[in-house]
């Protein structure tokens, strides 16, 4: 793994830099968990569109820039370095995306893939069921084949961005009798189409971040299926790879956010020997040593390899590092820690971050089942019982 960025990649990263400065707001967008957060979200990743910057790797002709992966972890590194909004279509642009690349058709790619990259549709993630949360498998909506297309019936919960998102993707099980892995499809459907009811779930800070879906015999066409009926768990596996693996968390959050906790503690402590250096000192090596994981992986399937189950490894380090990172940020603020708004140091970034940090051991699959992978598919060790 050579470390050195080439000319084209220090120009890409210069340009970057450059069209960040200019372009990211002054002031952050409002929370995407509301309506009008949202629809100011839209707006600027349209503007990412219109310089090419909406998702860098992807190829020009649907909306990308045709950059080296490389290339996208520099953008990524210096997109949350210049305090840029969240995305609002993630789960579309580092979820959905990689599963058309990798299992859909040439139709599906340039139908859905240019909307996305324009945040024109923006998806959510229909995974989770009320009885069937990290275990997946276990799930009991239904696809129902009828003529040119699918009847989908059921309902699913904790769909990040559902409130307000066009679309959903999810796993359905196409053929009754099946169980766990077998007879499931993977299909998308539009969240306004009639059958649908979408039920918005308050967060912590009262904002619909997550929403249930009811589906009553909602009619899909077959141009909706990604993969082949019933192979839904082999197309489903490209998903949570990459949630786990590389491009939803990429090491520029940890490290901005690290090189922040750093500006802290100088501004609150500053006293080299304490406890709470040495717990700043862990949170910057591990945003670092998760940078140049991050590096190795890149290289691996630029050489033409997978992501695999390695990627729970890595699923269970950034969820514990963001956790550890903020709550020493809060431990530094003391009393102050649990002030929000304008008046709380950092614009109350640190007991945010802390809230939604919690939730990264559970989404995208719990810590144990994370567990469970590297135990079976990593170590191979015995299946324990069920």
């Amino acid at each position: 793994m050579d470390l050195e960025f080439g000319d084209a990649d220090v120009a890409f990263r210069d340009e970057v830099r450059a069209w960040l400065a200019a372009n990211v707001p002054a002031e952050p967008l409002p929370s995407f968990d509301t309506a009008e957060g949202f629809a100011a979200h839209r707006a600027w990743e349209a503007k990412l569109a219109d310089a090419g910057l909406a998702a860098v790797s992807w190829p020009a002709e649907f909306g990308g820039r045709d950059a080296t992966m490389l290339q996208w972890v520099i953008f990524e590194e210096e997109y949350y370095a210049a305090g840029a909004a969240l995305r609002v279509n993630q789960n579309g642009l580092f979820m959905l995306a990689p599963t058309l690349f990798n299992h859909g058709t040439d139709e599906q790619r340039a139908r859905i893939l240019p909307a996305m990259a324009r945040s024109e549709r923006v998806w959510a993630q229909a995974w989770s069921e009320p009885e069937a949360g990290s275990d997946i498998a276990s799930l009991r909506s239904t696809a129902t084949r009828v003529d040119g297309g699918w009847k989908l019936s059921g309902q699913k919960t904790w769909s990040s961005r559902a409130a307000f998102a066009d679309g959903a993707f999810g796993l359905f099980r196409s053929e009754p009798g099946s169980e766990r892995h077998r007879g499931l499809t993977y299909l998308m459907f539009d969240l306004r189409a009639p059958g649908v009811t979408v039920r918005p779930i308050p967060q912590l800070d009262g904002q619909p971040g997550f929403a249930e879906i009811f589906l009553d015999e909602v009619f899909v066409p077959d141009a909706d299926v990604i993969g082949e009926p019933g192979q839904g768990w082999r197309v489903a596996m490209t998903t949570a790879n990459n949630e786990r693996g590389l491009s939803l968390r990429s090491p520029g959050r940890f490290l901005s956010a690290a090189d922040a906790l750093v500006d802290l503690w100088e501004r609150e402590d500053g006293d080299t020997s304490s406890a709470d250096a040495q717990r700043v000192a862990d949170a910057w090596i591990g945003a670092r040593a998760y940078q140049l994981y991050t590096f190795g992986t890149v290289t691996r399937l630029q050489d033409g390899g997978e992501l695999g189950p390695e990627s729970s490894v890595n699923k269970l380090f950034w969820s514990h590092l963001d956790v550890a990172l903020h709550e020493t940020a809060l431990d530094l603020l003391g009393p102050r820690g649990e002030l929000t708004g304008d008046s709380a140091p950092d614009a109350g970034r640190w007991p945010a971050g802390y809230l939604f940090s919690l939730a990264g051991p559970i989404y995208g699959g719990t810590d144990q089942i994370q567990r469970n992978t590297i135990a079976e598919r990593l170590l191979g060790l015995p299946r324990g019982a069920r």
